[in-house]
């Protein structure tokens, strides 16, 4: 994808904890929060990653759209991300604040926005929620943005009316720059069929979202890029850190299948 200058582009999380207002909010400063945050970026640009996206997992249970608490909080955090980082940062708020995070990219000048629920309806643990394509693409060319949307494919948590070829469609047909492909849950392995499907459906590049790791890298070689989290933190444990060594490691793996032949 032209956006991060290679081949295959290996996206990190950075995983932000819970943030000011929200359930599990502890009284935390958030000065705190964004040195963890950068600490986690200095990883992942140490490491190899091509890029990183700042998302409000620790806010669970999510509302539909964030609050302007949420939304202030992130903005703040993202500046403070933008100002150290060397590769292209996105934004995704959850649990499915499209406008919010493009609105935060605006402001703060990150490349890409990652949506769940593009376009569509998906049934969730916060209930029915439809797609943001019209109203996204709207605020983009209001704002004068040129950041990237990424949009999922039956996103994770998530259940969903429509096969996946039909959603590929559905999803292509409105207009994202690229498509993300995931298991049924954070750090859940993607069903390679599925990458496969959607692959057949557009020429848009597509993503693997979730449970990607070195052992099965492979059978993910169709992919025009991989966005990961779990497996980089210290002992796989999405809550913790990111680990310096399992950065590396995945980087480099990811780095042997650019070189194999098509």
């Amino acid at each position: 994808m032209e956006l991060f200058g290679r081949d295959k582009p290996f996206i990190g999380m950075i995983h932000l904890p819970p943030l000011p207002g929200s359930p599990g909010d502890s009284g935390r400063l958030l000065s705190g929060i964004i040195d963890d945050a950068l600490r986690d970026l200095a990883t992942l640009e140490a490491g190899g990653a091509d890029g990183t996206i700042v998302e409000n997992i620790g806010d669970a249970p999510f509302t539909k759209q964030a609050g302007p608490e949420t939304i202030a909080a992130m903005t703040v955090i993202a500046q403070e991300i933008m100002r150290r980082a060397t590769h292209p940062v996105g934004v995704n708020v959850l649990r499915n604040d499209g406008l919010a995070a493009l609105s935060i990219a605006a402001a703060t000048g990150a490349a890409f926005v990652r949506v769940n629920v593009f376009c569509g309806v998906a049934f969730t643990d916060q209930g029915m929620i439809e797609g943001q394509a019209r109203a996204l693409l709207d605020l983009r060319r209001r704002l004068g943005s040129e950041a990237k949307i990424l949009a999922d494919v039956h996103v994770k948590h998530a259940a969903h009316l429509t096969t996946i070829e039909e959603a590929a469609l559905d999803a292509a047909r409105n207009l994202p720059d690229g498509l993300i492909v995931t298991g049924i849950g954070t750090g859940k392995r993607t069903p390679p069929e599925n990458l496969h499907a959607v692959k057949q459906l557009t020429c848009l590049p597509v993503f693997v979202g979730s449970g990607v790791r070195i052992d099965n890298l492979a059978v993910y070689h169709e992919a025009d890029g991989f966005i990961v989290g779990t497996t980089l933190k210290e002992e796989g444990k999405v809550e913790e850190p990111i680990d310096a060594e399992r950065v590396k490691a995945l980087a480099e793996a990811i780095e042997t299948l650019r070189d194999e032949p098509e």
